[in-house]
């Protein structure tokens, strides 16, 4: 055996998880770009990890795992173009391409990230095929991943590749206005994908792979996209909310709120540069609501307490994004913020002029109800907090609003 091989399991897929991350997304856009057809792109860089999950565990860890499975992927291709006459005319293009890594354009995952991301697409089919392409993952992964089957999974992929040959999606990066529009199409499959995996709409209350792996994602948009600010916004928003992950649930697996965190467990270092990556945004001049929501956890994790925690300053926060993102939700975390400001009675008319717009939105109830028992109406705020629970499927919110009604019984 070489030296530098390892021959453990465990090993290899740890080593395996890594350099998919790196590589799927870089080899998939490269023999997109060669080959010009996404769908088999996409299925021989599969197949080519799938081989290094088989043979890495039994043979050791290349001393080089990037070049082994550049160099695996380009056999595939080849053996792919000399069996389909379609393709024969790119196969010495092909073999120049993939024998010199280097010349890979640096643009390559960029253009694949905005295929991925096309709002031709569903969301669901663009957060799906991002994770396969980009990340590598497999469709058992995803499904796990996302709490549904694996045929489910891969007719929403056949369906996304479909969707891109019928309605023409380019495999380019956009420019000018439509670069800016298509960015934060990007950045909301991102955001959506992380949603989901720090605080799950089902199942497990908290899918931490997932949330740090949409982190990865949105790293890599800001290094291929140094310069777009929402995306570094972005980026640090996730990291902020992750730098807290170890405090958020207790032993019992139960949610524990912001206020009743243990914050010495927080990551103060990740905190640290993620504010110093804020503030590089910043200095760019273009604000944004990723900016801006990720400047509202900024001054929530440098906050030595829930009693040090500047509420002025959060609540001019919110006052800006209101402005840049008017939406129910958005009005509502700003009524939270106004609480602390102004008061509970303040708050609740603020809350009570979105009934209309969040009638079916379990936070709107359940801020409500604290609202309510804050202003001594706990009839109210039983009701409100039983309607909540009705409308909430993740299992630590549930024990949260469960306890604060057998508080309110009690």
């Amino acid at each position: 055996m070489r030296s530098g091989r390892r021959s453990t399991t465990a090993q290899a897929e740890d080593a395996l998880v890594q350099v998919f991350r790196e590589e799927a997304g870089r080899l998939t856009a490269r023999l997109v770009r060669i080959i010009g057809n996404f769908d088999v792109a996409e299925e021989i860089v599969q197949d080519t990890l799938l081989v290094a999950l088989e043979k890495w565990p039994k043979d050791g860890i290349p001393d080089r795992p990037a070049a082994w499975l550049a160099t695996a992927a380009k056999r595939r291709a080849i053996d792919h173009l000399r069996r389909d006459a379609r393709f024969r005319q790119k196969l010495e293009l092909l073999k120049q391409e993939l024998t010199t890594p280097e010349s890979e354009e640096p643009d390559d995952r960029l253009r694949l990230i905005f295929t991925c991301c096309h709002p031709a697409l569903s969301r669901e089919a663009q957060v799906a095929l991002t994770l396969r392409a980009v990340a590598g993952f497999t469709t058992p992964e995803i499904a796990r991943a996302f709490l549904t089957t694996e045929s489910a999974i891969a007719q929403r992929i056949v369906r996304a590749r479909r969707k891109i040959v019928e309605a023409g999606i380019p495999y380019r990066v956009p420019e000018g206005q439509d670069l800016d529009e298509r960015v934060q199409e990007v950045l909301a499959v991102l955001y959506l994908m992380f949603n989901e995996g720090y605080l799950a709409s089902t199942g497990k209350p908290v899918r931490r792979d997932l949330a740090e792996d949409a982190e990865w994602l949105a790293g890599l948009v800001v290094r291929l996209l140094p310069a777009e600010p929402e995306a570094i916004g972005l980026l640090v928003l996730m990291r902020l909310h992750l730098a807290r992950a170890d405090a958020r649930l207790d032993a019992a697996g139960d949610l524990v709120l912001l206020r009743d965190q243990d914050r010495s467990r927080w990551k103060r270092d990740l905190i640290a540069g993620a504010i110093g990556l804020l503030e590089q945004a910043g200095a760019m001049r273009r604000p944004g609501p990723y900016q801006l929501q990720a400047a509202i956890a900024a001054c929530h994790a440098e906050a030595a307490s829930w009693e040090a925690t500047d509420w002025p300053q959060i609540l001019l926060l919110y006052d800006a994004l209101v402005r840049l993102l008017p939406t129910p939700v958005v009005r509502l975390n700003r009524a939270v913020a106004l609480r602390h400001v102004q008061g509970a009675a303040e708050a609740l008319a603020e809350v009570d002029a979105l009934a209309g717009e969040l009638a079916g939105y379990h936070l709107f109830h359940a801020t409500r109800a604290e609202l309510l028992i804050e202003l001594g109406a706990a009839e109210k705020s039983r009701a409100a907090s039983a309607r909540a629970l009705e409308l909430t499927t993740n299992p630590a919110e549930r024990a949260v609003l469960e306890r604060r009604l057998a508080e309110l019984d009690a």
